[in-house]
Formats: structure tokens, C-alpha cells, sequence
């Protein structure tokens, strides 16, 4: 097998976020790979600092690394029933980017929640903001970790076995999407 290049990008900046777990769970059993995690400690998107200073080196450096990468995993938390505001951020500011570094990349999707429903809401919400984006956007296996604190091993590693089969199929049509 050849070794790509995967991008995670974890739309919650907290220590420990389950959601940076789950990204790093997809790129290990997607493996081999060589894998980074994007850093969305960005500034706030804001057009008079655009204009005033143009694109800023942080979101350059995401555009770039979301260009370079053979495929991207997005995993993000719910937040009042949406993505998080870091990751809408990042996605808005990489939209200012050019040329655009999404077109007809292939993306999986992902969220850990605490609640059970394990982010139902935000995977269709991250749909809508990647549509204008035109990447070739999985339709599933859906990865939907619910009740988080209960879902991953000392290590980071998965151990409900429904999770675990579902990033694990997530991760081989990733592949298959990639070779296609």
C-alpha cells in the first residue's frame, strides 16, 4: 500500500478533546499514513484585517496543509446544536484563501459528544458549510461517538466495538475515495 498524506482537523482546541482523539484513532487505523493535525488557533475572521493586512500566515499555513494533504478527517463536538465556532472560523477564513484547497478533495467526517446522540447535529451542519467548498465529501459510514467519557481507552484508543467498526469502514472508503 502506498502511504498518503491525511490532515485531521479537530474542531475543539481543548486538551484532551475526544474530538482530537478520534482523529488520531482514524489516522491509526487507517494507517499507513503520514499524518498531521491542522492547528485552528487562528484569529477571529474579520475583513478589515484582511484588507489591512491580507490573508494571515496561521490560515496560509491550514490552506496550504488542506492542499497538500491526499485527504482530510474533520472530527468536531456539538455546540448549541452546530459546529463549534473554531471550526467555523477556520472554515471561513480558508474560504478567503485562493485558489480554493478543498475542490475535489476527499473529506471524512466525525463527531464526539458527550451526549448520546454523538453529534448528529454537527455532522450535518459541517455538510452545509463544506457543500461550497465542492470536496468529495463521504456520505458514511456515519461516526457519531456519543457519551464520549465512556468511549475511548487510557491510550486514545476506541474500545465500543459499533464506533470502532464504523471509523474503521469510514477509514477504508477514505482510502478507496482516495485511489478511486
Amino acid at each position: 500500500m502506498s502511504k498518503h498524506r491525511l490532515l485531521g482537523i479537530s474542531g475543539s482546541l481543548r486538551t484532551g478533546s475526544y474530538n482530537s482523539q478520534l482523529i488520531r484513532e482514524a489516522a491509526r487505523l487507517f494507517d499507513p499514513a503520514e499524518f498531521a493535525e491542522a492547528d485552528l488557533r487562528l484569529p477571529l475572521f474579520d475583513e478589515d484585517l484582511e484588507a489591512k493586512e491580507g490573508i494571515p500566515p496561521s490560515v496560509k499555513r491550514l490552506a496550504d496543509q488542506i492542499a497538500a494533504a491526499d485527504a482530510v478527517i474533520i472530527a468536531g463536538p456539538e455546540y448549541n446544536k452546530s459546529i463549534s465556532g473554531v471550526l467555523k472560523n477556520a472554515l471561513d477564513w480558508v474560504s478567503r484563501t485562493k485558489p480554493n484547497p478543498w475542490a475535489d478533495k476527499p473529506v471524512a467526517i466525525m463527531a464526539a459528544t458527550g451526549g448520546r446522540a454523538g453529534g448528529e447535529r454537527t455532522q450535518f451542519a459541517l455538510r452545509l458549510c463544506l457543500v461550497p467548498f465542492r470536496p468529495r465529501l463521504l456520505a458514511g459510514p456515519e461516526v457519531l461517538v456519543g457519551q464520549t467519557k465512556d468511549q475511548f481507552d487510557e491510550t486514545g484508543w476506541l474500545i465500543n466495538p459499533v464506533n470502532l467498526g464504523a471509523l474503521t469502514d469510514l477509514m477504508t472508503a477514505l482510502r478507496a475515495e482516495i485511489d478511486r
